[in-house]
């Protein structure tokens, strides 16, 4: 193993916009960078559209950057409303307009500068374009649709317009997610050759049941109808409809997927899935989906397999695994469930963890022998290594800095929206797979805006 090719410490890795470089990504053309506001400061006015639950949860990371004057908040139901416009005067000290349709909040407010679209996957494309259309920059969840056509608009939206468009891949903007990638796997390859991939997004029973509401509190039928749902029932569980989402391989698969793609460098060649309704017999999306995707790299093929379910949390909720003819990186947000392993015919690491770069975990116990057991083929224990302490940011607020950094002009985008396709144009075929159960060929086609 050779000394890593950088002098580049942790230390200065982690100070030098870990969350903003975005040299070197995958696939496609550079990312956008933006002038700084015109009348040259940095305070950033920003509108908040869909303020539901994840849409708290980007207020709340938002909360620790600096600079940000929240001047509108935009949903359809009203209690999401009052709620969001509460929050900003609880943090900020001001009354924020509040607005039911994005169309008036567009047309009356005036010295906007970015948007935070948090809606529901199929009103992320129309929501997205309007404001990109209205000279705005796009801070978007994902998945950017929930068909391909409405993510190609998207793309092509950003590029006309010329403004910024991020996608909430937020692991791109993860320390632990870069600084492993870039600086382990790249920079010292540690996996040797990475030949497959696993990941998995388990969810307990109990936390995939079906959202209730308070009916006292129930959106009017008309407004209902007019922003696309039939009913509250489907107002609150949007992501179990297949004309308003991708299902949980769009919902909780395209995270992991992304890093697939990201990791392993390109695009897929073909996927080959399977899904049913295994527990929830009437929801329209599978309850759990297992997918195959297939890689052509310059080292060779790499296989990638991942699976989502929703009646169980088996295995540790949710990670990546890379696989190599010398290490696994297993990682994910959640530091206690990542670790790397040397298999034991690669070189020693000794120089990694002198240079901090890798910290040596205590080898687990070594199990007992079962009496009349054949262990002539048993591998050796993998020996076990983490990442260095630094990188135990929240998990949204990195990717928001980015985004806030790049209106400023201060760095490029992490995942703009071209990039966030080419990563989840793949995705939206796992589904179309499963139903037909047939593998799907990549073509042009699939995958290009």
């Amino acid at each position: 193993m050779n000394p890593p090719s950088s002098n580049l410490s942790r230390r200065d890795f982690l100070s030098k916009s870990v969350a903003g470089a975005g040299a070197g990504l995958v696939l496609g053309a550079p990312n956008l960078l933006c002038a700084a506001n015109a009348d040259g400061s940095d305070k950033i006015h920003v509108a908040l559209v869909g303020m539901g639950k994840q849409g708290r949860v980007l207020f709340e990371a938002m909360s620790n950057i600096p600079g940000l004057h929240f001047q509108a908040v935009c949903d359809i139901w009203d209690y999401n409303l009052k709620g969001g416009v509460a929050k900003v005067r609880a943090l900020q000290g001001h009354t924020p307009k509040g607005y039911m349709d994005i169309d008036e909040m567009l047309a009356t407010e005036k010295g906007l500068d970015a948007v935070v679209v948090a809606t529901p996957d199929f009103w992320h494309s129309p929501h997205t374009v309007k404001c990109l259309e209205a000279g705005l920059h796009v801070y978007c969840e994902k998945m950017m649709s929930n068909t391909i056509d409405g993510a190609r608009a998207m793309v092509k939206a950003m590029e006309k317009s010329g403004k910024l468009c991020q996608i909430g891949h937020q692991r791109r903007s993860n320390p632990r997610y870069r600084y492993t990638l870039n600086k382990l796997i790249k920079g010292n390859k540690i996996c040797g050759q990475l030949t497959n991939a696993n990941a998995q997004w388990n969810r307990s029973l109990g936390a995939s049941q079906d959202i209730g509401f308070n009916k006292k509190l129930a959106i009017d039928p008309s407004i209902l109808t007019k922003y696309g749902f039939k009913d509250m029932h489907q107002f609150m569980n949007w992501r179990t409809y297949r004309d308003l989402s991708g299902g949980p391989i769009s919902d909780l698969g395209a995270h992991q997927i992304d890093i697939f793609n990201w990791f392993i460098g390109t695009a897929p060649k073909s996927v080959f899935a399977s899904g049913g309704n295994s527990y929830f017999k009437k929801r329209e999306h599978f309850d759990n989906v297992m997918c195959v995707f297939d890689y052509d790299t310059p080292d060779g093929e790499v296989r990638a397999f991942y699976q989502v379910l929703t009646t169980t949390s088996y295995g540790g909720g949710f990670y990546e695994a890379f696989m190599g003819t010398q290490a696994t990186v297993k990682i994910s947000e959640i530091s206690a469930t990542s670790a790397i392993y040397r298999e034991d015919s690669a070189p020693a690491w000794d120089n990694l963890v002198d240079r901090g770069f890798l910290v040596r975990k205590p080898a687990p116990p070594k199990p007992a022998a079962t009496e009349g057991a054949v262990a002539s083929y048993e591998s050796a224990a993998p020996e076990i290594f983490d990442l260095p302490g630094g990188f135990g940011k929240p998990a949204h607020q990195p990717h928001l800095e980015n985004f806030f950094d790049a209106v400023r002009g201060k760095g490029h985008l992490n995942c703009d929206a071209r990039h966030a396709f080419e990563s989840e144009a793949p995705i939206f075929w796992v589904n179309p797979s499963a139903l037909s159960k047939q593998p799907i060929q990549f073509k042009t086609e699939h995958l290009s805006v």
